[in-house]
């Protein structure tokens, strides 16, 4: 497994994957790594020849310093899983790599970006959309592998990758989740023992909305359950709970069975945010 620090030693890594015809996979993340980056890479393992893993922790999509600060940061652990999953290469660019001066450009994703997560986090989207261009401009992958627990900003890179032309497909994967649903987060190790317990009502809380909805109830009758069900318990405080299209994320006021609707949360335990998401129908 080659650890790969520059873009010129990519470079020289890249030539010989085209010299050799290999199809390369890659897989970004911003490391503190789980099964559910686990589960990207063996994905990407059983679909290309030469697999790729880049761990950065992007500064320009963190609209909270604290977040940024405290995000966790586990770099020897990550390479020792990668290793032991057989991939080939990991790209670990330091900040003034990837930014070597301020960034002054600003992605702006129209509609998409004003509601849930674009309205409660500004900003973030353009630095996903910055960070995720600039890897695929330095990696120049075949096929890039996402989880599906990030719906908004899956919807974000579908659109960057169809708008700018970026010659890459898009894999993506379900979300990987613990025996009990909740979805793996590499912020669910800052939970405490209570938090974590107490962090399973928000997929509870997307699969009684669901069943609800199958089962003839007004979205407006269940979406007034759930939040009844937030303001009962202790800690968890909900942020959003919407009921949206997967791909442009127009927020439904109402449920249409006949189209694609995905529920989607995000609650805060302590100064923990998590996200979810859960797709109604087909």
């Amino acid at each position: 497994m080659k650890i790969i620090k520059i873009p010129e030693d990519w470079d020289q890594l890249w030539a010989k994957t085209l010299l050799n015809n290999q199809k390369i996979g890659f897989v970004p993340t911003m490391g503190a790594l789980h099964e559910g980056h686990l589960e990207l890479v063996r994905y990407a393992i059983n679909e290309c020849d030469f697999i790729v893993v880049s761990i950065f922790v992007n500064p320009t999509q963190f609209n909270n310093p604290s977040d940024f600060e405290s995000y966790p940061k586990t770099i020897e652990a990550d390479l020792s899983l990668l290793e032991k999953e057989g991939i080939d290469a990991v790209f670990i660019p330091e900040t003034h790599t990837m930014y070597p001066r301020e960034v002054e450009l600003s992605l702006d994703f129209g509609s998409i970006e004003k509601v849930l997560e674009g309205k409660f986090r500004p900003g973030h989207f353009s630095g996903v959309g910055i960070v995720v261009s600039k890897l695929f401009n330095l990696i120049r992958p075949h096929k890039a592998f996402f989880g599906q627990k990030d719906l908004q900003q899956v919807a974000v890179i579908k659109r960057l990758v169809n708008d700018l032309s970026f010659p890459v497909k898009l894999r993506i994967i379900p979300t990987k989740r613990e025996k009990d649903g909740l979805a793996l987060s590499s912020r669910n190790v800052r939970l405490s023992p209570s938090q974590r317990k107490e962090a399973l009502i928000l997929i509870q809380s997307l699969a009684k909305a669901r069943t609800e909805l199958l089962a003839g109830q007004s979205w407006l009758q269940v979406s007034q359950e759930i939040r009844e069900d937030f303001s009962k318990q202790p800690e968890p405080r909900l942020e959003y709970f919407e009921l949206v299209h997967p791909d442009t994320f127009e927020v439904f006021q109402t449920f249409d069975p006949n189209q694609k609707n995905f529920l989607c949360v995000a609650a805060y335990l302590g100064d923990v945010r998590l996200i979810d998401n859960l797709q109604v129908n087909d």
